[in-house]
């Protein structure tokens, strides 16, 4: 039986090793999915993010980033987490079903030139599938967080963030890491070097 101690470098290595060996494939994944991202704000887009359990406590930690601010002093910009409004989400749910949940409101707040930041650690999560379609139907560009080969979300999103792992916690540690970096970058290109956000491709 390991001890405590072991499992806790165990787990510390193995997440170690994944992130270097995640970012040193997928940099331009990232960068290519906070671009999307500026792109949309510039233009007076938002943000619509989405997911369950742990990705739903996501959804609202990138909004509060991007609402509130990160690392910088900067306008607030906008950006909507789907999963907090439970007299929608029940209303929904009871009326249409819970694979209906964020797809409704996708429906409802999304226009073209917005971006949808759907996460699932299994990329077969229902109702998030159901707000991809939803979105692309809307014209949404999709930024896509998941684990696991991607599930059905392999081939749905516009930017997939993919995961290397079955391990649930260390593909949320690096949908944390991939968050944070995607509001420094998008702080990156409109305010630090809103050049860059032309010229980049």
């Amino acid at each position: 039986m390991r001890s405590a101690l072991e499992i806790i470098h165990q787990h510390a290595e193995e997440g170690a090793r994944l992130r270097l060996a995640f970012f040193a494939e997928n940099a331009h994944v990232v960068d290519a999915a906070a671009l999307a991202m500026a792109r949309s704000l510039a233009a007076g887009g938002k943000i619509l993010v989405c997911g369950n359990g742990g990705s739903a406590a996501d959804a609202q930690h990138m909004t509060g980033e991007l609402l509130g601010r990160f690392l910088m002093e900067r306008p607030s910009l906008p950006a909507v987490a789907l999963t907090v409004d439970s007299s929608t989400l029940t209303a929904i749910g009871n009326d249409y079903g819970y694979e209906e949940v964020f797809a409704r409101q996708v429906q409802g707040l999304g226009r073209a030139g917005d971006v949808l930041l759907a996460i699932s650690t299994s990329g077969s999560s229902g109702n998030v599938l159901k707000a991809i379609e939803a979105a692309r139907a809307a014209g949404l560009a999709v930024v896509g967080f998941t684990g696991k080969g991607g599930g059905r979300m392999a081939d749905m999103c516009d930017h997939l963030v993919n995961v290397p792992s079955s391990h649930t916690p260390h593909i949320q540690e690096i949908h944390e890491a991939v968050m944070h970096l995607l509001c420094q970058l998008i702080d990156h290109y409109l305010f630090q070097n809103p050049a860059a956000l032309s010229e980049a491709r």
